[in-house]
């Protein structure tokens, strides 16, 4: 708030950051006032976080950096004091309380240090805890212990392993980075653990759409295969294991877009509306299988494996790196064509793999945008070939006549908005 200090006399300069602290305890006052059992209230939080930004006001003016530690102290003394005299009457201590009191007079002190926003949506962050209390409860309560470990396992990936992976080039043609091969898993685990923890809190009884949607996040390939199976067994299923199918494949897509827009945002101009051709031509196939069809009945269950089990990382990281590798190899010895063979062959059972390899070395500026693209598009035609087959092999011809049409319909309008692309480019 420098402006607005600027048109203030020089005694009231201070003035904002006490406004805004002020207006961090009000927030987080206001959600406790309207709890019953908080020891709290609205002026009691409001008091904390300006008694928070004085404690360090003065504490910069006289030079006694003790000042904020000393008042920290004094505040948790007396809430410690607070929770005694709950526990001596038999009341409930309000712990949760006594720990937002404390942050807001942190928040107060950090207001005077100069990082106004970062404590505007610290004390934001921390007032959307206290009132979805109700909410991650019960969310928590839903969770397995097999949901824990999937985000522990993500923890050790992300927070663990990937800092200590040395950030160099290797191997032929600098292509092979270990920090970034292991950014690629965490990036894909990522995305397959928050499709995986959406299917459990939704649950899978919420209908064919929201199935095909959160299991295409997870896995496109696992979502096929298990409802090629449930319709083999019970040929009434197959309504709802066509929908769930196309679906789920049509998420493949926007996972794409999401990953070049996080990885390579230049890419993104000439692949959105490739991208956008298949989603839309997909689309009005499924929504046209969803009125022909009419799914309906109970949905079975959809077992997925753990997307962020250190076994699965480390096979796609070598996936990755095998693929990166060729990808780069033969780009260099046939040139485009050479890495549009990979793109056939690994895009039959992965598109992420070389999706991301080409997006390296676009990053690298040894591959066009164009021609990722094209790599793109490739793979995931292969896909979505590849899956129809498995629909074929696993459901029988029926079902794999229904879903390789929802399918085809979106391959054939990434060729269609490909082929206007290409044509626009040249």
């Amino acid at each position: 708030m420098p402006d607005l200090a600027a048109w203030l006399s020089p005694e009231l300069a201070a003035l904002p950051r006490y406004v805004a602290a002020l207006a961090i305890g009000l927030l987080m006052g206001l959600e406790r006032e309207r709890n019953p059992t908080a020891k709290a209230g609205l002026r009691t939080f409001a008091l904390t976080a300006l008694f928070g930004v004085l404690m360090a006001h003065l504490g910069a003016t006289l030079g006694s950096v003790w000042l904020v530690p000393a008042g920290l102290l004094l505040t948790g003394a007396m809430m410690i004091l607070a929770h005694l005299r709950d526990l001596a009457n038999g009341d409930d201590p309000g712990t949760t309380t006594v720990a937002a009191l404390v942050l807001c007079y942190g928040l107060g002190a950090l207001v005077w240090q100069g990082d106004t926003q970062l404590a505007m949506m610290l004390g934001i962050v921390a007032t959307m805890l206290l009132y979805f209390k109700p909410e991650l409860r019960g969310m928590s309560e839903r969770l397995t212990r097999r949901d824990l470990l999937s985000v522990l396992q993500f923890a050790v990936l992300s927070l663990i392993i990937l800092p200590l992976v040395p950030n160099r080039d290797y191997g032929p043609y600098g292509a092979l980075n270990p920090y970034q091969i292991w950014w690629m898993v965490v990036l894909i685990a990522g995305v397959g653990l928050a499709g995986y923890a959406a299917l459990r809190l939704v649950g899978q009884q919420r209908g064919a759409v929201i199935l095909g949607l959160l299991g295409g996040l997870v896995s496109s390939t696992a979502t096929t295969l298990a409802f090629s199976r449930h319709t083999r067994a019970s040929p009434a299923m197959l309504p709802v294991a066509v929908i769930v199918i196309v679906l789920a494949n049509l998420v493949v897509l926007v996972r794409l877009g999401v990953l070049v827009a996080v990885l390579a945002p230049a890419v993104l101009a000439p692949l959105v509306p490739v991208l956008l051709g298949g989603l839309i031509a997909g689309g009005l196939g499924a929504a046209y299988g969803v009125r022909t069809l009419k799914p309906a009945g109970a949905l079975p269950d959809l077992a997925m494996d753990n997307p962020t089990e250190l076994r699965t990382a480390i096979g796609f990281g070598l996936m990755y790196a095998i693929v990166l590798l060729a990808a780069a190899w033969l780009s260099d010895w046939l040139g485009t064509h050479g890495l549009y063979a990979v793109a056939l062959v690994s895009g039959l059972t992965d598109v992420d793999a070389i999706t991301l390899s080409s997006l390296r070395l676009f990053n690298l500026d040894t591959l066009p945008a164009i021609a990722v693209v094209d790599v793109i598009v490739i793979a995931t035609l292969a896909n979505l070939c590849f899956k129809s087959a498995l629909a074929f092999a696993v459901g029988g011809f029926q079902m794999a006549r229904h879903a390789a049409a929802g399918m085809g319909a979106a391959g054939l309008g990434l060729i269609a908005a490909w082929a206007i692309m290409r044509g626009f480019s040249a």
